[in-house]
């Protein structure tokens, strides 16, 4: 059954097309990598779906029902929910107020963001229950300043988690880190988030990305250039063109 499909979709930037014309589905129970060079559309295809973006033509359907265009706090009602390239978090607070912070907006409490913990004893065990599963509840107390690279990218992808979400959009979630940090995070996706939700994840980590996907969108130059599994995709003469194409003038 398909989860989300988009046809003819397409956005522009300044009158400089960045996306499409893109058609694709991405099917129920698939862990789909997304994939490209440099400037290919990743994070633009990432926008369009979470209502960051809105496309110029096109239609993006999700279940069926069709969510084009529609606000991001709307799009995350449906259940679908996201981490940034860019982590943006509370800097000057707790790792854990940062998390209570997500959880109440879920809970309703949007426009009361600073309600006391001891009145409000739901929110912090569902604030607790998240950094107990992606492993960051010993530092809960510390500045979001004090801690490493590492634990605020898993703390981003906390923060995506207090939104309860059925499809966990993740875009470039071991970007800058190192090795260590990098299977940490793999690891946390491998045996706790997938069995819970689908994930569609940008990376240009190719080893994780092959490690974590069952399926991989590859777009180049805001164009699907191919779906497939990643044996499907690792033998596309296609794909390793575009690749081939990005190192050379890269080298240049």
């Amino acid at each position: 059954m398909t989860l989300i499909s988009f046809v003819e979709v397409c956005k522009s930037f300044g009158g400089h097309l960045v996306f499409g014309p893109a058609t694709g589905i991405i099917r129920r129970g698939e862990r789909v990598g997304v994939v490209g060079p440099n400037g290919a559309g990743k994070t633009t295809f990432f926008n369009l779906l979470t209502g960051f973006h809105k496309p110029d033509e096109g239609t993006i359907l999700y279940k069926g029902q069709d969510i084009t265009g529609i606000a991001p706090d709307r799009i995350m009602r449906y259940g679908i929910s996201r981490s940034f390239q860019v982590v943006s978090l509370f800097e000057e607070m707790t790792v854990l107020d940062n998390v209570r912070i997500g959880v109440q907006s879920k809970l309703g409490f949007k426009g009361r963001l600073f309600l006391n913990f001891e009145t409000n004893r739901r929110i912090k065990e569902k604030a607790l229950a998240i950094l107990e599963r992606v492993r960051l509840v010993d530092i809960k107390d510390q500045l979001v300043t004090a801690i490493s690279h590492g634990d605020r990218k898993i703390l981003d992808l906390a923060m995506s988690l207090t939104m309860d979400p059925d499809v966990l959009l993740l875009d470039e979630p071991m970007s800058g880190l190192a090795k260590g940090e990098r299977v940490r995070i793999i690891e946390l996706i491998t045996e706790d988030f997938r069995k819970d939700m689908k994930l569609i994840i940008v990376e240009h980590d190719m080893d994780a990305v092959f490690t974590l996907s069952d399926k991989i969108l590859v777009l180049n130059q805001g164009a699907v250039l191919a779906l497939g599994t990643p044996g499907e995709i690792s033998n596309n003469q296609h794909v390793q063109k575009a690749y081939l194409g990005e190192r050379s003038h890269a080298a240049a």
